[in-house]
């Protein structure tokens, strides 16, 4: 990660509660830090990001109790380093400088955990957990759920594509993941449509398995249909025997059977 030391308004800055790991600002701090800086004391730069968005605006990484004093005590520019995460993940960094003073409370920790993996499902537990200065395990229980959603939604993505027939390298490709993961991977879903199939056989519909497990009516249609011949698919899609009654072909009615 590169950095910029340089006096920037502290109007251009903001904080951005997308990127920051506490619960709020300890005003207790800010006044402490206010006396501080009335007193002369000088303080480290804090730490800021460019604003993806917004040009010439950026968000903090580090420091927020400081700027919120400069700014209540009338501070126009502040020395700031002015940080390149390079792909980093802009929460984690600001999680990570935030335990220096004080550890995030649980609810902070949880909470910033569950963030960073909603926003970037590769994150591992223990990059996350030493982001926010907790262990491995104690992250896989504040995001199992969001994991196991993550999982299935996976899940379904490749069987999709493999009942339409698209080869395992095309699929890790399109999924920027290696072909023997794809391969274990689908080596392991064979249990996956068992449950929608026991619905299917007590009567439910084709919709209504579809809402209740979260997978198209599509791809439940080729769960339902899969080993009847056309007779009985036909049927089960409620379509006639002739797929045209009439079919026009320059000004002629031709009659046509479809023979099954």
């Amino acid at each position: 990660m590169t950095k910029l030391t340089k006096q920037i308004p502290v109007s251009s800055i903001i904080l951005d509660e997308d990127i920051y790991p506490r619960k709020g600002i300890d005003h207790r701090r800010v006044g402490i830090f206010a006396e501080n800086i009335r007193d002369g004391f000088a303080f480290d730069p804090i730490e800021v990001a460019p604003c993806p968005d917004k040009p010439g605006i950026y968000r903090l990484l580090d420091g927020a109790h400081r700027w919120s004093a400069y700014k209540s005590m009338g501070v126009e520019e502040v020395n700031a380093i002015i940080k390149d995460l390079e792909g980093n993940d802009p929460l984690l960094y600001a999680a990570a400088k935030a335990i220096g003073p004080k550890q995030l409370t649980e609810d902070e920790a949880r909470d910033t955990a569950r963030r960073a993996y909603s926003g970037n499902s590769r994150l591992s537990s223990a990059d996350i957990g030493k982001a926010i200065g907790r262990a491995r395990r104690t992250v896989d229980s504040y995001i199992a759920d969001l994991r196991a959603a993550t999982q299935m939604g996976l899940d379904i993505k490749i069987f999709r594509m493999n009942r339409l027939g698209i080869p395992q390298d095309r699929i890790a490709e399109r999924l920027g993941m290696i072909q023997r993961t794809i391969h274990n991977h689908l080596e392991k879903m064979a249990a996956l449509p068992k449950l929608l199939n026991a619905d299917l056989s007590r009567g439910f519909t084709v919709a209504q398995v579809a809402e209740k497990h979260g997978w198209t009516e599509s791809m439940v249609w080729s769960l339902a249909l899969e080993g009847k011949n056309d007779t009985a698919r036909f049927k089960e899609l409620v379509w006639g025997l002739r797929t045209w009654d009439q079919w026009e072909w320059n000004d002629t009615v031709c009659f046509c059977v479809v023979t099954l």
